[in-house]
């Protein structure tokens, strides 16, 4: 018999790269879920319901309905300056609706895999953080993420949290670009572009992320694990590498600290996340940052 999963967010830009593999996997029943309709409705792999995850009635109602053995939630409100003056809503997108589907999976006996962030830390580290290392978010959308790992961990008895970090990849129609697409285009434009030269992370292929998602829905154990790539880079490190693999004018990209940036909402200076357990126990290696880029680029699906 096929597991049933249940997506959440599935119009996203994660959110779609993994309902599409996990519809490729004949061992799938897969229902995707979005505030808005199908963002490709022409696909016959899988069944699609609008609902807002918020509103609580209609979250106990999809899960009476599809009976879910597996709930991946990848939905979010991860504008960071937008969190911040909107708390309200961050709380009850990223905390409260998370909160109520760990209580939905316990009930049903569902496992939960949840995508958290690596914003969750504070950005004081000198090396990569690990699973166990202490949160200490330095924005209210790092604190209302690591509330709902706290929920998670505290509600489900069989779960996953995967954080994830910069997820760049090749949007759909519809989708919010990500910084190797939006930087890819102002090049080729020929605009200049501003980018932060230091705030270090450990930027992802959203090919990657939807393999380790994958490979949680098999995994046996419970626990937080970082999904993300294996180089720790500033974002003017990005964009330059981008540059670099599609030949394109790396002296329009214009390096500026976090001063100079003058972005309302502090982020963590330093937040690369360690992969060594997702190695070790899910088997997970992630694409090179340069083949991530060509992968981004060439419309293949890695």
């Amino acid at each position: 018999m096929k597991k049933k999963i249940l997506i959440t967010g599935a119009n996203g830009f994660i959110g779609r790269r993994v309902m599409d593999d996990l519809c490729a996997d004949d061992t799938y029943s897969v229902v995707g879920c979005s505030l808005h309709d199908d963002l490709c409705p022409q696909s016959s792999r899988h069944l699609f319901a609008t609902i807002d995850i918020t509103d609580r009635q209609a979250l106990r109602s999809i899960f009476e309905e599809t009976h879910p053995d597996i709930v991946i939630n990848t939905a979010a409100l991860s504008a960071i300056d937008y969190c911040e003056t909107h708390r309200e809503e961050a709380d009850a997108v990223n905390t409260l609706a998370v909160k109520h589907m760990a209580e939905l999976c316990a009930q049903q006996g569902s496992r939960f895999i949840h995508l958290s962030t690596d914003y969750v830390f504070g950005g004081n580290s000198q090396r990569l953080y690990t699973e166990e290392d202490l949160p200490a978010p330095v924005n209210y959308y790092g604190m209302s993420k690591w509330r709902s790992e706290q929920y998670v961990q505290a509600l489900c008895s069989d779960y996953a949290i995967a954080r994830i970090v910069v997820v760049y990849g090749k949007p759909l129609p519809g989708q919010h670009g990500n910084i190797v697409d939006l930087v890819a285009q102002r090049l080729k434009d020929k605009e200049t572009i501003r980018v932060v030269s230091d705030q270090w992370r450990t930027p992802t292929y959203v090919g990657d992320v939807s393999t380790g998602i994958g490979r949680l829905t098999t995994h046996n154990a419970s626990g937080i694990y970082h999904i993300c790539g294996n180089e720790c880079l500033t974002i003017a490190d990005v964009a330059r590498r981008t540059a670099k693999v599609l030949e394109l004018d790396s002296t329009l990209i214009l390096s500026v600290n976090t001063h100079e940036m003058g972005e309302k909402t502090p982020r963590p200076s330093y937040s690369g996340l360690d992969i060594g357990k997702a190695r070790r126990e899910l088997g997970y290696c992630p694409h090179t940052l340069d083949d991530g880029i060509r992968l981004s680029t060439s419309g293949c699906r890695q």
